[in-house]
């Protein structure tokens, strides 16, 4: 990177942009806070990415030859809060190294995104000389009071996920279960996701609420700054839930993040019964006080479903339900089904069990626990269902267009309940999640990159939706951004064993870092008896050009896999057509489009099937598929 570029460029090293004119640095599009000499330190590093800095060089330009500043005290502060920033290490960099006696030097790959007009020392001197006359002028009360200024700007300007004004966020924090009974763990689950659901519904243009999947990463203590600087948010509620044999005590504080302040607390005590008015009553409330601090005096109503139970146990299975349902896990989908039909069973017209039904059968299908022929058709069943009793669940439209796309194959009908469900709730995160994935499998990535970063800012914890933004990278080429994208989620879990497939792994292969990505599918697949370990394995040394590892490697995880039928059809095809088994791979394409499996939904982007594109039959196939005229 030249440094005699334009310096109001915008700048992109892993999930970070840093606009250089602005001094505006963002993750994921979310405001993070630097200023003042951190953010002069980046600036510096990042005009020559990849050699040192002396630490001389670095105290020159912020300080000049100020005498009366301990400059060593000084440079560690800044480096500190930068690393602090930026999430980074000293022991374990990704961004800054520190080189011993010498200096640092910025280790990560930059991309410049907008060029535009200054030079990149301009800025920094521009500010470094502002520091020096600041201090030579020894104006104290001069410097309190602008810095004050300049801490005020950069809360407004960072003031939420979204960068718009006037608009604030929230993270409604996991209830705590005081009933002193484990099994009650889902009432505070339930309690703290239909808070979040119904917060988000009532303001959107100026209340955001973060996703239940970051919030619920929070169920042990951490400290309420902390909690406001990973989630970018002004606002948090705490809140318990004590159940008492058919009474519920629930209490609830609303924190501003700034200062700690508890700016509304309340507590309630009421028959179960009416639990899931006392939700919505809350949620108002809360919503109240946020607009009171923007000095927006209007009161949008909750919009709450059309249908609510009949009952409260039928709720109370709903929640159940939902709770088995977000593990995510094969028995975690099991016990769902068997929970949202009971509740079905108690209230034959609850729209949201019904919902919730279509929600298990859909993931049961694409994540492989259930035969797809005979679960895709039970979630198309469950999801209109749903909408004939209540129009305006968003969930029951995203899974409709799930199997749309997933089973059917029809693009616009997919994209229709889709648009649907974001117009509905657009603070449902999961709606952006699948969206952005459906675009990304045609090919249609400027669209995809939008939903599934807005899904990001929703849930901004989230490991499948980081793992699916890191595919689409995956997809568009982008493999260093890849790569970063999904080191991100596996620091959040190391054991999350998805982040391996296609883009961690795959990304390296494609940029023939070949003893890299081996290196990585032992760290992480170590098991001898993980298939994935060999499928991965395969697929390197398929791209490195060896062919006998390759062949034995595959043969033992197809041998692991014990004939299952959705992957010897499909995520086994891309490595048989990196070897050149062309014929093996149409079969088994084939197989997989007969049996109206989602897996053959990425062949028009996934980098794999590339020796293929010319192939007659593979074109025929996107033909099928609707992916080509």
């Amino acid at each position: 990177m030249s440094q005699s570029g334009p310096s109001n460029r915008v700048l992109r090293f892993g999930p970070f942009q840093v606009n250089l004119a602005t001094r505006e640095l963002r993750k994921h599009g979310l405001g993070v806070r630097l200023s003042g000499q951190p953010f002069c330190v980046l600036a510096i590093l990042l005009e020559t990415p990849g050699e040192v800095v002396s630490r001389e060089r670095l105290r020159d330009r912020l300080w000049g030859q100020n005498v009366f500043l301990d400059h060593e005290h000084s440079l560690n502060s800044a480096i500190k809060k930068l690393r602090a920033a930026l999430n980074d290490s000293p022991d374990n960099s990704r961004y800054i190294e520190t080189v011993p006696r010498l200096g640092y030097r910025f280790i990560a790959p930059v991309e410049e995104l907008a060029p535009i007009e200054q030079e990149p020392a301009a800025v920094i001197a521009s500010a470094a000389s502002a520091m020096r006359a600041r201090w030579v002028a020894a104006a104290g009360a001069a410097l309190v009071l602008a810095s004050l200024a300049l801490a005020y700007l950069a809360w407004r300007r960072f003031a939420g996920p979204v960068a718009s004004p006037g608009r604030q966020s929230l993270a409604v924090l996991p209830f705590a279960n005081l009933t002193g009974d484990v099994s009650q763990e889902y009432l505070a689950d339930g309690l703290t996701e239909e808070l979040i659901s119904q917060i988000g519904r009532i303001d959107p243009q100026h209340a955001g609420v973060i996703a239940r999947t970051s919030v619920m990463r929070y169920k042990q203590a951490q400290s309420i700054d902390q909690i406001g600087r990973e989630l970018a948010v002004q606002y948090v509620l705490e809140g318990s839930v004590r159940r008492e044999a058919d009474r519920v005590r629930v209490t609830a504080d609303l924190i501003r993040v700034k200062d700690q302040t508890h700016v509304w607390s309340r507590q309630y005590d009421r028959d179960l019964s009416s639990l899931l008015t006392l939700q919505g009553e809350i949620a108002q409330e809360i919503a109240d006080e946020i607009r009171g601090a923007l000095g927006n005096g209007s009161r949008p109503p909750i919009t709450a479903p059309a249908k609510g139970p009949a009952s409260y146990e039928a709720y109370d299975l709903y929640l159940r339900g939902r709770y088995f349902w977000n593990k995510r896990t094969a028995e975690g989908f099991r016990q769902a089904a068997v929970y949202f039909q009971e509740a079905i069973d108690r209230d034959p017209k609850y729209a949201k069990a019904y919902a919730g039904l279509a929600d298990t059968y859909g993931l049961m299908s694409t994540w492989y626990v259930a035969p797809h022929q005979e679960y895709m058709p039970k979630a198309r069943e469950a999801a209109l269902r749903s909408l004939r009793l209540d129009g305006s669940l968003a969930e029951a439209h995203a899974s409709l267009a799930l199997v749309a796309e997933s089973y059917d194959y029809d693009w616009q009908t997919a994209e229709n309940e889709f648009r649907r469900a974001i117009e509905l709730d657009p603070a449902y995160a999961t709606a952006h999640q699948w969206y952005g994935e459906f675009l990304g499998y045609q090919g249609r990535f400027d669209e995809a990159f939008a939903e599934s970063e807005r899904a990001l800012q929703l849930d901004p914890l989230s490991l499948i939706i980081g793992r699916d933004h890191a595919m689409l990278l995956y997809y568009a080429r982008q493999y260093d951004r890849a790569i970063e994208s999904s080191r991100t989620v596996l620091e959040l879990d190391p054991g999350f064993l998805p982040a391996l497939l296609g883009d961690l792994t795959g990304a390296r292969i494609q940029l023939g870092r070949f003893e890299e990505a081996l290196d990585l599918v032992d760290k992480y697949a170590a098991d001898p008896n993980d298939p994935w370990r060999w499928i991965l394995r395969a697929e390197v040394y398929a791209k490195w050009g060896k062919a006998p590892e390759a062949e034995r490697d595959l043969a033992r995880g197809e041998t692991l896999l014990k004939g299952s039928s959705w992957l010897s059809s499909t995520a086994l095809a891309a490595i048989h057509a990196i070897l050149g088994h062309n014929d093996i791979v149409m079969e088994r394409l084939e197989t997989a489009y007969n049996h109206h499996s989602n897996a053959v939904l990425p062949i028009k982007v996934e980098p794999g099937f590339d020796r293929m594109r010319t192939d007659p039959r593979f074109q025929h196939l996107l033909r099928k598929l609707h992916f080509a005229p």
